[in-house]
């Protein structure tokens, strides 16, 4: 068989662009297909739109605390129309990164339609039959809506039309308390929002209780409101949003749906062809291998983990096997997360409570405290902690909150593969003073009973007596 390409990406978020880029770079003959915006829901309207929300959301707390350090600022004066500019220059920034000229000029043919898959090696696009003996499949999630009866009958944001808004949400209802939920209501209630969350389950379900509970109680001081109940009902009544959860009537200005994503599967022609799905998403193997030979399904379209950086790890992955012919498994051993609230919820590797299931108690918790790391205490910003979650020596994972936790998991990461150790970590020579001593002090807790033990004390103390002896 003839083929126009050697591979066909469907898709042009994260997953898809490295992918495409990827190939193309090894002089593949590339087809990436994006019939939506270029970046994905990453750049458009996830990761890079929230994050430049939360910081326009800090510099108002920061002056909303009037006077600290010896130091009086003026009070904040906050105007959502600069806010909304500031978001969407944060994308208009990064868009050329991602762009359609960008991945032509890496050797990418780019087609902005959308495409039909309509056998293992053949999809259809803009009236063209494209045909390659690997067929990458990433086209993505989109938000999940929950069972809430009425909400067909009234206005609602999803993080794909939040960052449009035109004005500030007087009382922004928050329903889902996961890391959008948890980000966002704190966002909005540092920029002057009356905040309300609704969630049923545990907040930030995924990561560390201990951890989660030092953040909830920072966003209830800075007047966030929740509520540990289901939404059932939902009405629009003179403009305003009346939501029933439990026993309680909660009326807002507007309301923002935040609980989860689902995988944007479906319509692309993948079922009729024989690819099987799981339980939320494309089903694939550890080489992110559909049923179906030579079709691939990476990033949030597959069942399985949805973060930007898992999708770009997944690409490479793909990418790598599909040029060299190298076989890549994902290893989800050292999968890192963080929640990017102020003080930030960070994880990587196991928590405490799933690492019990797995070893019982074999496993060892060590905990140190920001507020004995002394940068920490400098800055006045000592909330949080850091809790390492280790059998014998070994880091099976860490649990952190605390200012700017997410940029102190890296040494983590190698300690869990094996690339570093907690002896190595323990002994380094770090710069003082800063956050990163707190991850040197938590590794040289799981040394410090053998370094101290009682064979090294004796052997000092024999060394002191012949000195003393023979000095």
């Amino acid at each position: 068989m003839k083929f126009t390409h050697d591979v066909i990406v469907i898709g042009g978020g994260a997953a898809g662009l490295t992918a495409a880029g990827g190939c193309a770079l090894f002089g593949l003959d590339v087809a990436l297909i994006e019939a939506r915006k270029m970046g994905g829901e990453c750049l458009n309207d996830g990761c890079v739109p929230s994050k430049a929300l939360l910081a326009a959301a800090k510099r108002a707390a920061e002056a909303r605390e009037r006077t600290r350090y010896g130091v009086t600022l003026a009070k904040p004066v906050v105007e959502w129309a600069g806010v909304h500019r500031h978001i969407h220059d944060a994308i208009a920034a990064i868009a050329p990164h991602d762009s359609e000229e960008r991945f032509e000029q890496i050797g990418c043919e780019v087609i902005r339609d959308w495409a039909q898959v309509t056998g293992p090696q053949s999809v259809e696009v803009a009236w063209r039959t494209l045909t390659a003996p690997r067929i990458v499949i990433a086209t993505g999630s989109e938000p999940a809506l929950p069972p809430v009866e009425g909400l067909d009958e009234v206005p609602y944001l999803t993080n794909e039309n939040l960052f449009d808004l035109e004005d500030l949400p007087d009382h922004l209802v928050i329903v889902g308390g996961g890391a959008i939920g948890m980000e966002m209501a704190q966002a909005f209630r540092r920029l002057g929002s009356e905040i309300t969350v609704i969630e049923p389950g545990r907040l930030l379900a995924r990561d560390d209780p201990e951890s989660v509970a030092v953040i909830r109680e920072v966003l209830e001081d800075e007047g966030v409101r929740f509520v540990n109940d289901k939404a059932e009902r939902v009405e629009s009544r003179g403009g305003a949003i009346r939501l029933f959860a439990g026993g309680e009537t909660i009326e807002g200005s507007h309301l923002l749906l935040a609980t989860g994503r689902k995988a944007r599967c479906t319509g692309f022609g993948l079922e009729e062809i024989g690819v099987k799905m799981g339980v939320n998403g494309i089903a694939v193997d550890a080489r992110r291998r559909t049923s179906v030979k030579g079709i691939y399904a990476i990033g949030d379209c597959r069942d399985g983990p949805r973060l930007t950086h898992v999708s770009g790890y997944e690409g490479s992955n793909v990418a790598l096997e599909i040029t060299l012919g190298i076989p890549t498994k994902v290893d989800w051993s050292a999968l890192p997360w963080c929640t990017y609230t102020d003080p930030e919820v960070a994880q990587i590797g196991l928590t405490e409570k799933d690492a019990r299931r797995k070893y019982g108690d074999t496993i060892r918790i060590v905990k140190e405290a920001f507020r004995d790391n002394e940068r920490a205490l400098a800055e006045g910003k000592d909330k949080g902690h850091l809790k390492l979650v280790l059998k014998g020596k070994k880091v099976l994972g860490a649990s952190m909150v605390g200012k700017d936790a997410g940029e102190l998991l890296l040494p983590f990461a190698q300690a869990i593969t094996g690339k570093s150790s907690t002896f190595a970590l323990g002994s380094a020579i770090i710069a003082y003073p800063t956050r990163s001593e707190i991850s040197k002090a938590a590794a040289f807790s799981a040394w410090e009973p053998t370094v101290f033990g009682a064979i090294p004390k004796k052997w000092a103390q024999l060394v002191a007596r012949l000195r003393r002896r023979f000095a």
